[in-house]
């Protein structure tokens, strides 16, 4: 059956950042739907995150296309260029290859949800406002400099 049951599937807040920057991720709640609906092309999560939380630390991926639909409340898009608000039926597209670090925060004071659609990461990706890089070809998050965590 086509129909996905949300309450299903397990809601968890891990994420691979090392420390220091783990800690930050402790408001974003997620749901893996693409491996449930056994969709291999591409990876869809339902997010939601808590006041004060943030989607990701900022960045950009080098061969990672990624899409937005924001489903109810509201967050503040970063980006290079500055902040934008997105609200419920609002999207955001993130082409691969473009040099623009972006995230979400959440700064109201109730939850906002949104589908997070994306490749799984096969190529680098770039954090530009912290000292972290994570190389595809391993799979580690790195210093800047290329050494490890």
């Amino acid at each position: 059956m086509p129909k996905i049951d949300l309450a299903a599937i397990p809601q968890t807040n891990r994420t691979g950042y090392p420390e220091p920057y783990r800690d930050a991720m402790d408001k974003r709640w997620y749901r893996r739907i693409a491996p449930v609906a056994r969709i291999e092309d591409f990876g869809v999560s339902h997010v939601v995150l808590r006041p004060g939380g943030i989607s990701s630390q900022r960045h950009w991926h080098e061969g990672e296309d990624e899409f937005v639909v924001m489903l109810s409340g509201e967050a503040v898009l970063v980006e290079n260029e500055g902040e934008t608000i997105l609200r419920a039926g609002e999207c955001a597209a993130f082409p691969k290859g473009v040099p623009n670090g972006h995230h979400l925060r959440n700064r109201s004071d109730q939850d906002c949800v949104f589908l997070a659609i994306g490749k799984t990461a096969t190529t680098d990706c770039h954090y530009p406002d912290v000292d972290m890089h994570l190389d595809a070809a391993s799979g580690l998050f790195t210093h800047k400099d290329g050494s490890a965590y």
